[in-house]
């Protein structure tokens, strides 16, 4: 957020006297945020104009609407009546005349969205979403770009990038086409005008207006690429991949995305800012693709009960809850249960979050982080590499990256004794234990056992998570445990962190109140 101030002098006319007011300089100073005078009220700007017409009527010839073929190929469902004497009636409609359902159909699909022309030559841009396949099994077949005049072209995939949401197409047209500018979005303010053009519902050219409610938002999905302008222009579907105009006419963002429990529009809406799209797009459109730095761990935020319960400040560092073998943070010795505050100098924040400084690293190159471990301050130097592709990463990562301390079956149904002051019961873990709750074989640490459900801890824990540290000390035994429990109590901490391990490679950590 940027805050203007203004100062104001009083100039007494018509030869009255004047006295002088002595005032402390701290109070003299400080004037109402809204105190007539010190907002620029005057003759309109350039971002109030009467009529948006002359504009749009300028833009529109740029913005078109996009739509894709695609093939689908889904499974039948079997037939209910295999086996009887209805099963070959039924069979035609059922999926065929099997019991372990029909052989797969392949369906006809389309999409719609929007997208603008940046070069004479037919380049286009628009969302990576609007010209992917819409579900798994699907297939595009065609991309088509329709102009503002009904005319129709197959569109060529000149490069996608699927972190960004960013495509870029080319067309072939008669002639050189209309196109629109880049814009600097570093310069947009908290209340601009902005308009955007797109195609929702396919109802062709629809405009709308407002203005901007955020810059450099942060939407939480992580990586080089969250940071959207937010706006209350109704961004609804078919929007997706159009353009957000300034009042000079120069495109700002691309309309992206929505906030929404319907599906429609509230009024909360995000736009890729120009200054994050044009140098992928620029990438894309030389045939490069895009690189970003990786360290190969998980990342937790650090929220208030994590800060409480390791003595840190708020909204300062975000926690490592794994490690990727063999990784580049894992060469540099970079462990579970470090926060990283800041990166070569940066600090890390909920708005300037590690994912992001990382990502925007180049690969290749040295990044200084500066660590807290077990509480005491440190540096480590990491080597970023390349990021996988985001599919390989799925694969790969699991779900370590979005752990929780809630889950749909927690706690014990019954009350449990609490064998500290946290109301757990554990017990060591023992190869025989570890394959019956489903983590691996190298975990450490005990298993709960039992969960007092009236405890903080009944409604984050639940039989069978393996706690391997409570604040950055292994734990081993129930001991362990207790004396770590102690130890925080001592320092006058309201509550403990737990490192939890769960089956399926899920690792994290959960804070937990002392009660």
């Amino acid at each position: 957020m940027r805050y203007a101030y203004a100062l104001t002098g009083a100039l007494l006319l018509g030869g009255t006297a004047a006295s002088l007011v002595l005032q402390h300089p701290a109070t003299a100073a400080q004037v109402a945020q809204n105190e007539p005078g010190t907002i620029n009220a005057g003759a309109p700007r350039a971002g109030a104009p009467m009529s948006f017409a002359d504009m749009v009527a300028k833009l529109q010839p740029a913005v078109v609407n996009i739509s894709t073929d695609q093939k689908v190929t889904v499974q039948q469902p079997a037939n209910p009546f295999a086996g009887t004497p209805f099963g070959d009636l039924f069979g035609q409609f059922g999926g065929g005349g099997g019991g372990r359902g029909g052989a797969p159909v392949t369906r006809e699909a389309q999409s719609l969205g929007s997208g603008f022309i940046i070069s004479p030559d037919g380049y286009i841009v628009t969302n990576n979403h609007v010209v992917a396949a819409g579900m798994r099994g699907a297939v595009v077949t065609s991309i088509r770009v329709t102009l503002p005049d009904r005319k129709e072209y197959v569109a060529k995939l000149i490069g996608r990038d699927a972190a960004s949401d960013l495509a870029l197409l080319k067309i072939t047209a008669p002639g050189p086409l209309p196109y629109v500018k880049w814009g600097d979005s570093a310069h947009a303010r908290v209340g601009d005008w902005v308009i955007a053009i797109g195609n929702p519902f396919g109802l062709g050219g629809t405009v709308t207006a407002g203005i901007i409610s955020a810059v450099h938002r942060v939407t939480g999905q992580g990586g080089a690429n969250d940071r959207f302008i937010q706006t209350d222009a109704s961004i609804n579907q078919g929007n997706s991949g159009g353009p957000m105009f300034d009042m000079n006419g120069n495109v700002i963002g691309i309309n992206s995305q929505i906030f929404s429990q319907s599906g429609g529009n509230i009024g909360i809406g995000f736009a890729i800012p120009a200054e994050e799209a044009r140098p992928i797009i620029d990438t894309l459109m030389k045939g490069g693709s895009v690189k970003r730095g990786y360290l190969g761990v998980g990342i937790q935020p650090v929220t208030d009960d994590i800060a409480a319960a390791l003595g840190l400040p708020k909204n300062s560092g975000e926690i490592i809850g794994r490690v990727e073998p063999s990784g580049p943070a894992a060469k540099a010795g970079l462990r579970a249960g470090d926060v990283v505050t800041r990166v070569n100098g940066t600090a890390v924040t909920p708005d300037t979050t590690l994912s992001y400084l990382i990502a925007n690293a180049s690969p290749g190159s040295t990044v200084k982080l500066d660590v807290i471990r077990e509480g005491k301050p440190m540096s480590i130097t990491a080597n970023v590499t390349t990021r996988p592709p985001e599919d390989q990463l799925a694969t790969t990562t699991g779900s370590g990256d979005d752990f929780s301390g809630d889950d749909d079956d927690q706690g014990s149904e019954q009350p449990a004794p609490a064998s500290n002051a946290i109301g757990v019961t554990v017990q060591p873990l023992t190869p025989a234990i570890a394959r019956q709750v489903g983590v691996d074989s190298t975990v450490q640490g005990v298993v709960v056992s039992a969960v007092d459900p009236s405890s903080d801890a009944g409604q984050k824990l639940r039989r069978g998570d393996v706690i391997s540290a409570i604040n950055g000390t292994p734990v081993r035994s129930a001991a362990d445990l207790a004396r770590g429990v102690q130890a925080a109590k001592s320092a006058g901490r309201p509550q403990v962190l737990l490192m939890i391990n769960r089956a399926r490679g899920q690792s994290g950590f959960v804070p937990v109140k002392i009660k």
